[in-house]
């Protein structure tokens, strides 16, 4: 008795496991999938053949695409290349102030994309009671 249930708990786990990776892979495969469509809308709005990440930034910063879009589809998609190469370009947007998505980009998806692409923010973000974050 006691094997088969030590048995039936070993299946348990092992399918677990096996479910774990499954929906793991099944994340990254969406998130790979999202920053290239992200890329290739940038490529094709603002055409940089072989750079990826300069087409995105250039999406980023125009003023012809929604806020939500420049965020999520140039901000995040920019921390998911974790190049170096957007630190300039998302520091350069960054405040450190509370979010204000009505008016400007996220200042919390900008500091999440400075420390992927190897980045400290500077300033440090403000809490919404007015703590500063070291």
């Amino acid at each position: 008795m006691r094997k088969r249930i030590l048995k039936v708990i070993g299946s348990v786990v092992v399918i677990g496991v096996l479910l774990g990776a499954g929906a793991l892979a099944g994340i990254m495969w969406h998130i790979r999938q999202c920053v290239r469509l992200n890329c290739q809308s940038a490529q094709n709005a603002h055409p940089h053949p072989g750079d990826d990440v300069a087409a995105v930034i250039e999406f980023m910063n125009s003023e012809s695409h929604s806020l939500w879009d420049r965020t999520h589809r140039g901000v995040w998609t920019l921390g998911q290349l974790r190049d170096p190469k957007a630190l300039p370009a998302l520091e350069a947007l960054y405040t450190g102030e509370l979010c204000d998505h009505d008016k400007d980009l996220c200042q919390y998806e900008l500091e999440k994309a400075i420390k992927l692409c190897g980045g400290t923010p500077n300033p440090p973000r403000k809490t919404g009671h007015g703590i500063v974050e070291q």
